[in-house]
This record gives structure tokens, sequence and C-alpha cells, in this order.
């Protein structure tokens, strides 16, 4: 991987981590059009790592929520809402890595992810719960099994955690503000124990200078595309919902099987 490859993938992670368009997806999709080798594994550990960068921008863009220690209870039920995805992503690694490789199953998982969100603006009217503070504990966990659901590639975790939001009530800006926090531990743990994996199978991978530069460029360059990002998506979603992003889902999933169909693209 260059450095330009590395910046190009951390861009296209950076705009669709937060947009229920499936960031692993578009990964997975862009490194192919680049003709990365699926089976390489700094690619891989690439495609999970650079979710760092971006999920620090929740961080920054959120610090007071982040950092006000007193009030615990946004802690526990972001402890709750990740359980389900921490605990099905560790008995199903290996399963979860190889469906990595993929295309198929991402432009499968990004049509029928489209289909679906043509009618959540209509399904979900009654939203009730507008604050965090008032999301009940078990509402909370009932998201985070949702939020499982993005295990495979091209289905979205925003996407995912955002329904399930919306399913148990929450309004259509706060469901995407819990997405936002739930990514942190959700994708921070993905990332170091990919990292950790990566270490003890792959150690030369890790300690490579040239691949460290990749890593840390990527990061940044993640960071900041995902601050514009998520300021975009907020003030589009309480104004037009989710229907250009369900068409947006359908027109790319169809060309990515013709073009898998056609053969251009493994």
């Amino acid at each position: 991987m260059t450095l330009i490859e590395s910046i190009v993938i951390a861009i296209v992670e950076g705009i669709t981590e937060f947009l229920p368009v499936s960031s692993t997806g578009h990964m997975i999709i862009a490194e192919r059009l680049l003709g990365l080798p699926k089976d390489d594994v700094f690619t891989k550990l690439f495609t999970v790592a650079i979710q760092l960068g971006a999920i620090l921008s929740v961080v920054v863009l959120y610090w007071r929520k982040f950092f006000d220690f007193s009030k615990w209870q946004f802690y526990l039920r972001l402890i709750i809402a990740v359980i389900p995805a921490l605990a099905i992503g560790f008995l199903f690694a290996k399963k979860i890595d190889k469906l990595l490789e993929s295309p198929t199953t991402v432009a499968v998982s990004l049509l029928a992810g489209g289909i679906v969100l043509l009618f959540v603006d209509k399904a979900f009217t009654n939203q009730v719960i507008d604050r965090e503070k008032k999301i009940p504990f078990g509402k909370a966990f009932i998201i985070g099994l949702w939020q499982c659901i993005a295990l495979i590639p091209g289905v979205s975790r925003s996407a995912a955690s955002i329904i399930g939001g919306m399913q148990q009530k929450l309004t259509r800006r706060l469901a995407a503000e819990f997405s936002f926090f739930l990514a942190v531990p959700t994708m921070a743990a993905a990332t170091f124990y990919k990292l950790l994996k990566t270490f003890e199978d792959h150690p030369e991978v890790v300690k490579d200078n040239h691949n460290l530069i990749l890593l840390v460029t990527g990061n940044l360059v993640a960071f900041v595309v995902a601050v514009l990002a998520i300021k975009f998506f907020i003030k589009y979603l309480q104004r037009y919902g989710f229907k250009l992003f369900g068409w947006y889902r359908i027109v790319v999933g169809v060309i990515l099987l013709v073009l898998i169909y056609a053969g251009y693209l493994k």
C-alpha cells in the first residue's frame, strides 16, 4: 500500500463511517478498485485500524459528554450497548474476517440495506425519547443487539444502530448521536483487538516503519474528514431523513453486482 492509496481509503472511511452506507463495505470496494490484494495482512489491519481516527472525531465533537465523569449513567449505557457486538465479534472473528474478503457480500448487503432505508422514515413516526439520559438501560442493550447486524460487511454499523434506536422510540437526531457514541467503544475495541492479533501473528507487519506511517497518516485524514461528515449528516438527517441514502445504497449495490458478474471486480 502506498501513501496515496492509504489517504484515498482514509477519505472513504472518514466520509462513510457515520453515514448509513457502510464504511467497511466502501473501503473493501476501494481497496479492490485500487488493486490491493484481498488477503494482504496489512490491508486487513488497515481496514479496521483506520476507523480509530474517525471515531476520535466523535470524542472531540462531543467532548463535554465524554469527559463529564459525574454522569456515570452515560458510560453505563455505552457499556451495556456494546456488550452484544463485542461478544459476537469475538466468537465469530474468523468468519467475519473471511467475509471482509467478499465484494459480493458487500454488494448484496448494500442493496438490501438500501431498500430498508427507503421505508425507515415512515416506519418509525412516534419518537418520544429526545435526550440520551432518557434512554432506559434495556433499550440501550436492544440497540446494541441491532448493531450486531453490522458485523456483516456492507450492512453499516451506523444504519443498524440508528434504526435500532428509532425502533426503540429515539428521535432521529438522538438515534444518530447515540450511534456515534456507541461507535467509540465498539470500534476502539475492534481496532485494538485487530492490532493485538496482528502483532501476535505477524509482528513484522506492525513494526514496519512504512506501515506505521500509513496508519498514522490514514487515521489523521480519517479524523478530519469524519468531523466534517458528522456535522453534515446531523443537519441533513433532521431535514430530509434516510431516503437519499437508501437510493444511493441501491444504485451502488446494483453497480457492484454488475461489475462482479462481468468479472471486473473479484
